[in-house]
């Protein structure tokens, strides 16, 4: 039955497939709730109102027995740290070059929760990618797909760090296979590379003081203290993900079409995403994760990028948000100007 499963799992387009059971892991409990006391989670309430849930697969649901943990690849065919030193276009984490993963996955974890039941009548099952209370990663690890770096993202030694990862809880007693032990040795390239000093220690993230948290999660003005390491980074950050050394083992994804770059989501140019207005926003990121921060996050974020790039001509499209509408945004204008004065 776990072989089948693997294989109609490979045939749907996932990379990986893997089993651990369901029972909760006290560890693995107390972990999220020490991280969630140091306040670690930083705004995102979500993680702490439904803490208690995501602490286990059986805290959630009770009549689960078996979770079967999935990955789709995303690995890219290009440099995610190419634009670095391109000061007048904006960087977005490769993730969201495609189309909404959400999507893709969610429609291949269905695919599979209805051949499963259909093999083994009686079975029950509950699908989940990214938006329920549960923790991935550490049910990845367990099921054997990979295991937890020290960036806390999860590491494969085949797909590196570009997975996808999916969840169906059954209450199918399925065989689980071993967890993956952890394959970091003495490396430390992803704790080196991250400009903000977001891992207070290896296999630690303080979310407070990572990219992708202050460009995606954080609604309001990012702390200055952190403005100049945004560079022109406007949505997430790759940096961790992009310098570990096991994803040279990585192919490009490139067989899954859905998880191909948009062309204008690549290397977008500042200045255009600067003159956005809510209309044309949401036109742009039509079917992509980016939609949900809306036209003013991601503005304030271009805002950062501008007052980082040095470039004068970028001056004029800042100079007509100073008065916008949102002070969040007017204010990343006056910060972004008052650096581009100095150019």
């Amino acid at each position: 039955m776990e072989q089948r499963l693997r294989e109609e799992a490979l045939r749907l387009g996932f990379a990986t497939c893997g089993i651990a059971p369901a029972a909760d892991d006290p560890d693995r409990a107390a972990r999220l709730h020490q991280w969630l006391a140091d306040g670690r989670h930083g705004s995102m309430e979500w993680m702490e109102t439904r803490s208690e849930q995501r602490q286990g697969p059986q805290s959630l649901w009770p009549q689960a027995q078996s979770v079967i943990a999935l990955g789709m690849s995303y690995a890219p065919a290009h440099d995610p740290l190419a634009l670095a030193e391109v000061a007048d276009r904006g960087r977005i984490s490769v993730y969201a070059q495609g189309v909404d993963y959400h999507d893709v996955i969610k429609r291949a974890l269905k695919a599979l929760a209805r051949w499963l039941v259909a093999t083994e009548p009686g079975a029950d099952v509950k699908v989940f990618v990214d938006t329920a209370p549960v923790m991935e990663k550490p049910l990845g690890q367990a099921a054997g797909l990979g295991w937890q770096g020290k960036h806390t993202n999860l590491v494969s030694r085949r797909h590196g760090s570009w997975l996808f990862l999916g969840a169906i809880y059954t209450t199918l007693p399925l065989v689980p296979d071993a967890p993956h032990a952890d394959r970091c040795g003495t490396c430390t390239a992803c704790q080196d590379a991250c400009p903000t000093g977001a891992f207070p220690a290896p296999y630690q993230l303080d979310a407070r003081a990572c990219i992708s948290y202050l460009t995606i999660e954080h609604k309001g003005p990012v702390d200055e203290r952190y403005r100049a390491a945004l560079g022109n980074r406007i949505y997430g950050c790759d940096d961790c993900l992009a310098v570990c050394p096991w994803n040279r083992f990585a192919k490009a994804a490139a067989d899954n079409r859905a998880f191909l770059p948009r062309a204008e989501l690549v290397a977008p140019r500042l200045a255009e995403l600067l003159a956005l207005d809510d209309a044309t926003f949401r036109q742009v990121f039509a079917g992509s994760p980016i939609k949900r921060i809306g036209r003013n996050r991601m503005v304030r974020n271009c805002l950062y990028a501008a007052g980082n790039s040095g470039d004068a001509a970028l001056a004029a499209p800042v100079c007509a948000l100073l008065d916008d509408p949102d002070p969040v945004v007017a204010d990343a204008a006056q910060w972004a100007m008052a650096r581009l004065v100095k150019v």
